[in-house]
């Protein structure tokens, strides 16, 4: 998979592309990651890629022609169509959904913005979607940006050294994940909860299946708004609400 990235801060693509899953990535083939910087199609001696807006207020906003052949030399530069994403916080709102959806396209152009933005006309013209990372605002796109190819990296084939790492995720059934432990057993903080030494692969799925629900219903219950629970996710859910109402209870027994 192909990933260029427009920005001012071409320094930040060689950065993104250098550790952890998405280096991997990197390495093994899986992923390229390509920076191209407006400022070097804008004209001019300042090379000049905002102006003051329309209309008036504070701010600057970039200029339709450098980021217009920003974009058309990303194209350019791979083979096939590419989709162009603009990172905006007046896009969709990124979730699992939308990045395997991202995740299974051959070719991605990530916009990032600076300043106010960019001239809504290029957004018309060269923009097949915007999307958000959260409701806050970010001095650019980068970071944005960043994140999006972090959680694509995960998803291709290879990119982790254990696929089922991705698989059980959170949000890949729709869910927040379980808690993870792992040595010592015994430590003044706690003590692992005995069914995940018990060896018992169907009971260890049940407690895992049942503790993802419970967190769910507590941390993010809109995540389960609308979703019909099947019997045995019910019954988990009640379980975990019986046992988080008794204290007493060992977690996990």
């Amino acid at each position: 998979m192909r990933i260029d990235i427009v920005s001012l801060f071409p320094e930040f693509v060689a950065q993104c592309a250098s550790f952890g899953v998405v280096g991997r990535a990197v390495e093994r083939g899986l992923l390229s990651i390509h920076g191209t910087n407006p400022r070097d199609f804008a004209e001019g001696n300042y090379r000049r890629v905002d102006d003051r807006p329309f209309g008036g207020g504070p701010g600057m906003v970039m200029l339709i022609d450098p980021l217009r052949r920003a974009i058309q030399a990303a194209r350019a530069a791979g083979e096939g169509p590419a989709r162009v994403v603009y990172m905006s916080p007046q896009g969709r709102r990124l979730d699992q959904a939308a990045v395997r959806r991202l995740a299974a396209a051959p070719r991605l152009i990530l916009l990032c913005g600076r300043y106010e933005g960019v001239d809504e006309r290029l957004i018309r013209a060269e923009v097949d979607e915007e999307i958000s990372i959260g409701d806050y605002v970010l001095s650019g796109g980068e970071l944005a940006a960043a994140v999006v190819v972090d959680a694509i990296a995960r998803l291709q084939d290879g990119a982790l050294n254990d696929a089922e790492s991705a698989v059980q995720d959170s949000f890949e059934d729709g869910l927040l994940d379980c808690p993870h432990y792992t040595r010592p057993v015994e430590h003044e903080l706690g003590t692992v909860p005995d069914v995940l030494l018990s060896g018992d692969h169907a009971r260890i799925a049940r407690w895992r299946r049942m503790q993802a629900l419970g967190r769910t219903a507590e941390r993010r219950p809109d995540l389960l708004a609308g979703r019909e629970l099947s019997r045995e996710d019910r019954a988990l859910l009640e379980a975990y609400r019986a046992e988080r109402g008794r204290p007493d209870t060992p977690e996990g027994t």
